[in-house]
């Protein structure tokens, strides 16, 4: 009985501790943006398809695996993003895209190796995800992606440093707790196409 109630007090206050971080980290940054801010990458105004779509829906499955505790998927899925972020026609960039793509492609493509390389330790996994997150941020923000997208953060992560990544969706899926703590995290930025 005794294990029954403290299994019970921990998950209460590891909930408790989510949802208090998430009211803390949300008044520090409203406390900067005076609120959670809705931006249009100028790259793509229309909403069209660009040059990025590939790479930003193998990120978006391997969020997904990573939201799953699925990390053989997660592995397919960087390897999926490998193959799009080689597909790029680097001609048909604008200067400022040229710029921004020299400077993640390789560490983006570096992530995404240890990733599919690492398909029995999930935990590494998200450790390279949150890393090639920053990536796919500076990335859809200069290329824009032709569909919203949802910048959320996870005060919990990394020691409660906190942590971001990219969705499709304003439903908080964290890839980073998994099963453990899927709904953790909070939408931090709406990114219109």
């Amino acid at each position: 009985m005794k294990t029954i109630i403290i299994a019970i007090m921990t998950t209460s206050i590891a909930f408790t501790a989510c949802n208090s971080s998430n009211n803390k980290s949300a008044e520090n940054n409203n406390a900067e943006n005076n609120q959670t801010s809705t931006t249009t990458p100028s790259s793509n105004p229309t909403g069209e398809a660009t040059p990025i779509k590939g790479i930003v829906s193998a990120y978006l499955n391997l969020k997904n695996a990573l939201a799953n505790d699925n990390s053989q998927a997660a592995a397919n899925a960087a390897n999926e993003f490998l193959e799009a972020l080689n597909k790029i026609d680097k001609s048909s960039l604008t200067e400022g895209q040229k710029k921004v793509y020299a400077d993640v492609a390789d560490d983006a493509k570096e992530m995404a190796e240890h990733i599919s390389k690492s398909a029995d330790k999930i935990d590494h996994q998200r450790e390279h995800f949150d890393m090639l997150s920053s990536d796919m941020y500076d990335l859809v923000k200069a290329f824009g992606t032709g569909q919203t997208l949802y910048r959320d953060f996870c005060p919990m992560y990394n020691d409660n440093k906190g942590v971001y990544w990219i969705s499709e969706t304003k439903e908080i899926k964290n890839p980073y707790l998994g099963k453990q703590m899927p709904t953790c995290g909070e939408v931090k930025e709406e990114i219109k196409q």
